[in-house]
């Protein structure tokens, strides 16, 4: 049998191994070591937490089936997370749901936008999560996806392409693209926020990995 080290810092590499070689409680750390991601993830695309929960358990029963065939050529959480979008986008299509219901995290917009001493500051955040909500809403599936994986993820342009299995120069122009769209759509139907958006998901410059 696979002797699995029982330390945190145990590899993915060597739970992988050790799942393969039949210990469970490998597949429970796995489990554990990725559950929050997988749910957060999940959780772009439904707000109903029982629905996640169910998708998120989904997930990992094709994690446990599939296993074999990870090839170590990517990053587990790469891997992982293309059966975790592939889920979301299967059972939203299952269900006939042609809007995908994103759920922002608000301290995107805020990262870039420093109002401490604006009292009127979370009220001007809500109002553009909201719309950045509907836009979303709005996009081709291809376009949600990567601006999920990039603005609120944050995956990196490698990551990006490893997760959605496409080449990084399709990760640069479809990400363009979408933030291109996002940004017509802004300027379109509110370019009043604009100042407020500070170029995040409009596709300015901005920080971060690529």
């Amino acid at each position: 049998m696979f002797a699995l080290k029982r330390s945190p810092e145990t590899s993915d590499r060597e739970l992988i191994a050790a799942v393969l070689d039949g210990s469970d409680h490998a597949f429970a750390q796995l489990v554990e070591r990725y559950r929050d991601r997988v749910f957060r993830l999940l959780g772009r695309y439904c707000r109903d937490a029982v629905e996640c929960e169910d998708l998120a358990q989904d997930v990992f029963l094709k994690v446990f089936r599939k296993l074999h065939t990870f090839q170590h050529g990517s990053q587990f959480f790469t891997w992982l997370y293309r059966i975790t979008v592939n889920a979301a986008t299967d059972h939203l299509s299952r269900a006939s749901q042609k809007r995908l219901r994103l759920v922002e995290d608000t301290a995107v917009f805020e990262r870039g936008d420093e109002r401490d001493d604006d009292p009127a500051a979370p009220m001007h955040a809500a109002e553009l999560a909201e719309v950045t909500r509907r836009i979303v809403d709005a996009m081709p599936e291809k376009f949600r996806t990567i601006l999920i994986l990039r603005e609120f993820e944050e995956l990196s342009y490698t990551e990006i392409a490893a997760v959605l299995d496409i080449q990084l120069g399709t990760v640069e122009s479809r990400l363009f693209r979408a933030r291109q769209r996002f940004k017509d759509a802004l300027v379109r139907q509110h370019p009043e926020l604009l100042p407020i958006a500070g170029g995040e998901v409009a596709g300015e410059a901005r920080g971060g990995k690529r």
